[in-house]
């Protein structure tokens, strides 16, 4: 009988280049039993590629990982899964047309006589993991029916159902509410108190300190450093982790609020949001906050032409206007940031360039001829007026971290010269130095005199950025505060009560 090593799971000396660029060298990370190892440092950090080569994905190219006290075998996802390694990913990996139950056991389904499905046990089995979870998910619902945070409910109860030793979650609270959250973090407790480890990713510092009982630091691909979440303070781990000292998150800056560009009166879309009215004006940062389903998503559709309101009136610079398309929002002067950049703010296989200029192509054509000079100097120029990181125009988009994914999204949205930016959820899976180079971008808009809607579920983002915050509670607004009159405590008052 083999003595049980210290550790469940041991790194050492990892290394993996990609077409020649060095993704990882010499990283190190040693998880014990039934603990919660937090995995922390900016995009770019090497931490996706450490999990890919966990879970089988990619093989390393020197370095070793042992399981248990024994060596695993690399670049063998099966194997991987068979020795208790799974993991919960951040873009959801699910088979739309299959129900809910059926994903949770895909590859694993119960089977009667002559091997049939047994789709009755199957339901059981994923009703009462789904109970433990605390959602009540109808497990016959195919999965294109369910909303981003029930697809992550669903993900996270395939994990568990697998009897895995060590699953790893990335930002597995991204798309939760409070109450989800609640649920996720009562089942950690009770997975480690069966000495299941989980590896957590996740750029929330509140969590990482209220869920975590260790970290460990990534740089540039390099090991940083490890400690106890006892040990660590914010301001030691955001030094760690982008190697300079932060002293304030938001950047300091003046906003002069000029004249009225956009007047919402009484807007309404039945469903999902009712008599909403607000100003905003030129220079100015204005928050949108509130609970998760109160509607802000959806006024934001509405006001970029995705959706049509049912009810009530918009006025750009005290002009009433009918906005029933994307191409009349951008005619009037709006540009929309998605919260969700990977499916509506970029095309992943085409480069910086062609995606920055996708939405202005008429202005870089002669005839039927795309000029490329045209568009290559367009692109350089906001590349480097947004300090996007890349490699050049021709690198693809979908290989740059979050945050320079944003600044091209960003970017695409600048060139066509809008007055109004609703930004949705603009930091979004984006580390802490990549967040404050976007604070810092959306404070040199609104002092270009641009009028700016901030819609965030970050509350000390929200006081850290805004100038007024629109409230706003099951589709029904319940505040709109000054500076001066917004706190955490106040906001969430108003947030609860609709």
């Amino acid at each position: 009988m083999k003595p049980e090593s210290e550790y469940l799971l041991s790194v050492s000396d990892l290394s993996k280049s990609f077409a020649g660029v060095k993704a990882l060298a010499n990283v190190r990370l040693n998880v014990r039993r039934g603990e919660v190892h937090a995995l922390m440092g900016e995009n770019g950090a090497g931490k996706s590629t450490l999990m890919k080569m966990l879970i089988g994905l990619h093989a390393p190219d020197a370095g070793e990982i042992r399981f248990d006290g024994e060596a695993l075998k690399t670049g063998d996802v099966k194997e991987s899964l068979k020795r208790g390694i799974a993991m919960i990913h951040q873009e959801i990996l699910a088979v739309p047309e299959l129900t809910v139950a059926q994903n949770i056991f895909l590859g694993r389904e119960d089977r009667g006589p002559f091997g049939w499905l047994n789709d009755r046990a199957g339901n059981r089995r994923a009703e009462e993991l789904l109970k433990q979870l605390g959602t009540a998910i109808d497990v016959r619902t195919p999965m294109k029916y369910l909303s981003v945070a029930e697809m992550q409910m669903v993900e996270i109860a395939k994990a568990i159902s697998n009897d895995a030793r060590i699953i790893i979650m990335d930002e597995p609270t991204s798309a939760l509410s409070d109450r989800e959250v609640a649920a996720l973090f009562r089942i950690i407790r009770e997975l480690k108190q069966k000495g299941v480890a989980i590896i957590y990713i996740s750029h929330k510092m509140d969590e990482i300190f209220e869920i975590a009982d260790t970290i460990t630091v990534l740089r540039d691909g390099k090991y940083v450093g490890t400690g106890t979440a006892g040990e660590l303070d914010r301001r030691t781990l955001i030094t760690m982790m982008v190697g300079r000292e932060i002293d304030n998150l938001f950047p300091e800056a003046i906003h002069r609020k000029g004249r009225e560009a956009l007047s919402v009166r009484n807007l309404s879309r039945e469903g999902k949001f009712a008599d909403i009215s607000f100003e905003l004006y030129k220079g100015e940062v204005l928050g949108m906050a509130g609970l998760m389903g109160a509607g802000r998503t959806e006024i934001a559709r509405v006001l970029c032409g995705l959706d049509q309101p049912t009810g009530g009136e918009i006025f750009v610079k005290g002009k009433k206007v009918y906005i029933r398309t994307p191409q009349d929002a951008i005619q009037n002067g709006i540009g929309y940031v998605s919260e969700d950049r990977k499916a509506l703010g970029f095309i992943p296989g085409m480069s910086v360039r062609d995606n920055i200029t996708l939405g202005s192509l008429k202005q870089h054509t002669k005839g039927p001829f795309l000029q490329s000079k045209s568009e290559d100097a367009v692109a350089a120029r906001m590349m480097a007026d947004l300090k996007i990181k890349a490699s050049g125009p021709d690198q693809k988009v979908v290989t740059l971290s979050g945050g320079n994914q944003q600044k091209v999204v960003i970017g695409k949205v600048l060139l066509a010269s809008p007055e109004i930016v609703i930004l949705d959820e603009p930091t979004r899976g984006i580390d802490v130095g990549a967040k404050f180079e976007i604070y810092k971008l959306i404070n040199q808009l609104a002092s270009g005199g641009i009028a700016v809607i901030m819609i965030s579920s970050e509350l000390p983002e929200i006081l850290g950025m805004s100038d007024r915050v629109l409230v706003l509670s099951e589709g029904r607004q319940t505040a709109l505060l000054s500076r001066e009159e917004a706190t955490q405590e106040t906001i969430m008052h108003f947030a609860m009560h609709a």
